[in-house]
């Protein structure tokens, strides 16, 4: 019965491969801006600093709104398992509709209070000053990023992560490319826009993947994108959804803003060495993230089928596929530990402040592995108040009080990155616990 159970590990690849490879390409498109800035011959410190700061705050925006992502890709898996795909036929041009405004209004609102918003971020001077500039320009492709997000969606819960996975991969390739053209520039014919070209980098780059996005859907898709009228039935579970995932990623990332927050009050160093520091953690909770997809995708069409064995099996799996990349990741970053921070900066004060904390980066990943993996299977179950309330428990009763005592005895980023180990535990903990007493 067991053996019955297990699903294929090349079914599992199938579906993670293509995810691990669109997940990576944010992060990466991210690591590319901070590598590249942080060499700059001109105000390099500052730059990377501005980017960590503008850069984080802008991830946080789409996390908050790409939550409908995973809702609708929960709604759409669970009624491909139980073979209704054709009764949700309007919802997901209502929702990308939805998103596509919010998106919107959150981009006039920001725009009129930006400094004032880096401001809380401690940031001052000339950070201050590439950060608006920074935000400015790449805050246009908020839209076009929520768009294509919740075209992905649509694909998971198809379980289809192929078309996502040549989307990120387009838009990828594109941005590094004109990383280098716009920052740098070419002699006479373009000029040289320092930290302005990163942001229009990324903006070219999301208006490419937002276009892939429509034409791929009407291609590949029994969906239509037009949004129409009345509203499906399912509309209200899945802002119900979404509104929980909101509140869960709104306590995310006021871990995320704490942790920028203290970094740049110990100062221009320390911000650019926890830039350096998260960007890398970043990368390795998307490239762990695909393996969450997949939890995510048919943990959702698993439920639609009321195959609970399977669900249970399939978390098993992937907790071991995910704990092994981790330590692979691990091991290959002590191996190559000093040239991957020299990939970033070459200002020995910012690398000697984030070889200190490096290791713990690494060292999390496992923890992280686990975290991620049961966010995913809990988001293909549409379990969205466990999730809310595991975030909000292990930011404000983990995360930040570790952060504040970690403050007091001036551990400076060590206490940051505490915190964000607890914050993991208790993440990964606590959905572990509620997994095991209901399935």
């Amino acid at each position: 019965m067991e053996k019955q159970s297990k699903i294929k590990f090349r079914v599992i690849n199938k579906l993670a491969i293509p995810a691990i490879i669109s997940g990576i390409a944010e992060p990466l498109l991210s690591i590319t801006d901070t590598a590249i800035v942080g060499n700059l011959n001109i105000h390099s410190t500052e730059a990377l600093a501005a980017v960590g700061i503008a850069g984080s705050f802008i991830s946080a925006l789409i996390w908050i709104l790409a939550q409908t992502r995973s809702a609708i890709s929960a709604i759409i898996a669970q009624y491909l398992g139980a073979k209704k795909i054709g009764a949700i036929d309007v919802l997901p041009g209502q929702i990308v509709f939805i998103n596509v405004i919010l998106s919107i209004i959150l981009y006039l609102v920001t725009i009129a209070f930006t400094t004032s918003i880096f401001q809380l971020y401690n940031a001052q001077g000339l950070v201050l000053d590439y950060a608006v500039s920074y935000y400015k320009i790449r805050a246009l492709g908020l839209p076009l990023t929520l768009f294509t997000f919740s075209v992905f969606g649509i694909f998971r819960g198809l379980q289809n992560t192929f078309w996502p996975m040549l989307i990120s991969i387009v838009g990828a390739v594109l941005n590094i490319g004109l990383d280098f053209v716009l920052i740098f520039g070419i002699d006479d014919i373009v000029p040289a826009l320092h930290v302005n070209g990163a942001a229009w980098a990324s903006v070219l780059a999301q208006l490419v993947m937002a276009i892939m996005s429509y034409v791929l859907v009407k291609l590949k898709t029994p969906f239509s994108l037009k949004p129409r009228l009345p509203f499906h039935p399912e509309i209200k579970r899945l802002l119900t959804l979404s509104l929980n995932l909101f509140i869960r990623a709104l306590a995310l990332n006021a871990a995320l803003y704490m942790a920028n927050a203290y970094a740049t009050n110990y100062g221009t160093n320390y911000i650019a060495a926890q830039t350096i520091a998260f960007q890398i953690w970043l990368f390795f909770a998307f490239f762990i993230d695909g393996y969450s997809s997949v939890g995510n995708i048919m943990s959702g069409k698993l439920l639609g089928e009321k195959n609970y064995k399977k669900i249970w099996t399939l978390s098993l799996q992937l907790n071991k596929y995910t704990v092994v990349i981790a330590a692979i990741l691990g091991l290959l970053c002590f191996t190559f530990y000093k040239p991957i921070g020299r990939l970033f900066s070459q200002q020995p004060e910012v690398l000697d402040l984030f070889y200190q904390i490096f290791w713990i980066v690494i060292l999390m990943q496992p923890i992280n592995a686990l975290a991620f993996v049961f966010d995913g299977v809990f988001k293909g179950m549409a379990e969205a108040v466990a999730l809310r309330n595991t975030l909000l428990i292990a930011t404000f009763l983990g995360f930040i009080p570790t952060l504040l005592i970690g403050d007091y005895f001036n551990l400076n980023l060590y206490g940051i990155w505490l915190a964000f180990t607890v914050w993991m535990l208790l993440r990964g903990g606590i959905l572990v616990y509620l997994f095991k007493k209901k399935y």
